[in-house]
């Protein structure tokens, strides 16, 4: 079964920048890879989706996450990154990456099956 594996988190200031790291255990075809993030007591929100279909690459984002956050993958090293800029202290949470082995586009959290264990990301005001 496939493992993802979160890398990147940290702390930073607001209007800082990171960028995190998700590597899977096995090559992802066109599964569509996800970042989700859970602040405490909140619902995991679904902030960035890629999905690499036969004839283009789609991606799609949150509202909340819009302009400042960007998905990208390196097939070959079977990775999806978030590269987050101008981050603001309510984009602290547990960030989540997830796949879904069908591919298909959404940002819902029930259409993925495979989840990494999280990185925890800090911003201060």
């Amino acid at each position: 079964q496939m493992r993802l594996v979160e890398s990147g988190g940290g702390s930073v200031q607001a209007g800082g920048s990171l960028t995190l790291s998700c590597t899977a255990s096995e090559y992802t075809s066109e599964s569509t890879m996800a970042w989700f993030r859970q602040a405490p007591g909140n619902i995991r929100e679904g902030i960035a989706a890629i999905w690499p279909a036969p004839k283009n690459v789609y991606t799609k984002y949150g509202d909340s996450v819009k302009g400042r956050f960007s998905i990208s993958q390196d097939r070959n090293k079977n990775t999806v990154y978030l590269q987050m800029t101008n981050l603001e202290p309510q984009d602290t949470a547990v960030y989540y990456c997830a796949a879904r082995k069908l591919g298909g586009m959404g940002l819902d959290a029930a259409i993925y099956d495979t989840w990494g264990q999280g990185t925890q990301v800090i911003v201060s005001s």
